[in-house]
């Protein structure tokens, strides 16, 4: 059914409990941004994934979005979020509650489920609300949409570093489990020589015994191999067998059938649409995941525009998608000056703004230019924070869509915690000027009257 009004928008009273409005500071950064965002935008774009009559009664939206949104400013995971919400009467002011709780606002799992139903949609639709969002608190400016910086990471997803032996040996656990859920009678499970063929990976590596090393891996291929060719006799003549182990067993030929060099490789059983990507890095030459396309303004750092694509294209060819994405999440062309690096070389974008790709030619360019285009790489240490104080450094997410669910998501968290920063610099700010004012007022009166200097002395001191 569609979603439960936010608790703050009943008008009853209660003699008994005190309202988080009177708890809370007024002037704290959390109360001021829940005051400037629009909640009745997210019942307008979000309820659309509801059903009218069918099922109990969601969850507020307000709750929900500001869960999600904590979740990602602080980078923290489903269940310490809700926990930490329990403990915070300015987190609970944040999601709409009235009064304070003592309870689980919903279970973790919950979360999950919810992003689940409003999809990539609903996620762009917090990251627009964002956007606008920081236009009020002036975050942004709208003279900051004329020079756009635009570059691509990569969003790892939490796997485990792929090996031949790691890779066939829990693609064979993965077929033992399934066949004894729906007993299947297997000739030989080889656990026990597979265990056996697993240590002795890890014992040759160690010893750097290559030719040993390889030896063991191929006798865990062999077993995976004879594993298959089993199940798929002992299932040949059930339908219904055959439709529950269509994709393992097509999981288990594609990674039988890969070789060293292929393209398009089978790295996690779990999550085989992880990719294998090299950014030319020296640390790291390889990284597993994929992807993300970001947008942002090169003034301030605001992220407009957040995608995370699958099948590792080149830089180049997804510019314009970028942009498009950002021009519609902002209400706005973008027809000013776009600044990438080297690898948007050949770009198809066709648009108002005018790309400048790299920054090696600089002789002729108006000075003016010349800092923007020098201050292309303002999106580096951007990127840093969203993996560090974000959630992009390491996808929990299950699945494409909890790839692309998590790169909006931390871009609303990195959006916030610039608003967040922008609220308490105004509140220090105005603390500041009412200190001026005070001591102006007590030099004011020392002046008038020298007498008072003494007490006034004292005063402060004491």
């Amino acid at each position: 059914m569609k979603p439960r009004p936010s608790s703050c928008e009943e008008a009853q009273g209660d003699l008994l409990r005190v309202e988080l409005s009177f708890l809370v500071d007024p002037d704290h950064a959390l109360v001021k941004l829940a005051q400037e965002i629009d909640w009745s935008f997210f019942e307008r774009e979000l309820s659309v994934a509801f059903h009218e009559t069918t099922g109990a009664p969601a969850k507020p939206v307000r709750l929900m979005v500001g869960l999600h949104y904590l979740k990602h400013v602080y980078n923290l995971s489903d269940e310490q979020t809700v926990a930490r919400w329990v403990e915070n009467p300015y987190w609970q002011y944040f999601c709409g509650m009235k009064w304070f709780e003592h309870a689980m606002p919903i279970e973790p799992s919950s979360m999950t489920r919810w992003r689940k139903l409003i999809g990539e949609r609903g996620a762009e639709a917090m990251l627009a609300q964002s956007i606008a969002t920081g236009l009020k608190t002036q975050a942004v400016r709208e003279a900051s949409f004329e020079h756009i910086n635009v570059d691509t990471t990569v969003q790892e997803k939490a796997v485990a570093f792929p090996t031949d032996a790691q890779l066939y040996d829990t693609m064979r656990q993965r077929l033992v489990a399934l066949a004894k859920e729906h007993g299947v009678a297997l000739r030989q499970s080889y656990a026990r020589v597979a265990r056996r063929a697993q240590i002795m990976v890890g014992r040759y590596g160690r010893a750097r015994q290559g030719k040993r090393r390889a030896r063991e891996t191929r006798k865990l291929k062999t077993y995976l191999g004879r594993l298959t060719r089993d199940i798929v006799r002992k299932i040949a003549n059930t339908i219904a067998l055959k439709t529950i182990f269509a994709q393992p067993i097509a999981l288990a030929n594609r990674l039988l059938a890969q070789k060293r060099h292929d393209k398009n490789k089978l790295y996690s059983i779990h999550s085989p649409e992880v990719e294998c990507i090299a950014k030319g890095k020296a640390h790291k030459h390889y990284e597993f995941g994929c992807k993300v396309s970001l947008v942002a303004t090169s003034r301030e750092g605001f992220i407009l525009g957040a995608q995370a694509l699958h099948g590792n294209p080149y830089d180049g060819h997804t510019l314009k998608g970028a942009l498009q994405q950002a021009e519609r999440l902002a209400g706005r062309d973008l027809a000013g000056h776009i600044f990438v690096d080297l690898g948007y070389r050949g770009h198809e974008y066709e648009g108002k703004a005018v790309v400048h790709v790299g920054d090696r030619k600089r002789k002729g360019v108006p000075k003016p230019l010349l800092g923007w285009i020098k201050r292309r790489a303002a999106i580096e240490p951007l990127i840093g924070h969203l993996k560090s104080d974000g959630r992009l450094g390491r996808n929990y997410l299950l699945g494409q869509l909890g790839d692309k669910l998590n790169a909006i998501l931390s871009a609303c968290g990195q959006n916030l915690r610039l608003m967040l920063n922008r609220l308490s610099a105004k509140a220090r700010q105005r603390l500041l000027l009412v200190l001026i004012n005070w001591l102006r007022q007590a030099f004011s009166l020392v002046s008038a009257n020298p007498c008072t200097a003494g007490c006034l002395k004292i005063k402060i001191l004491g």
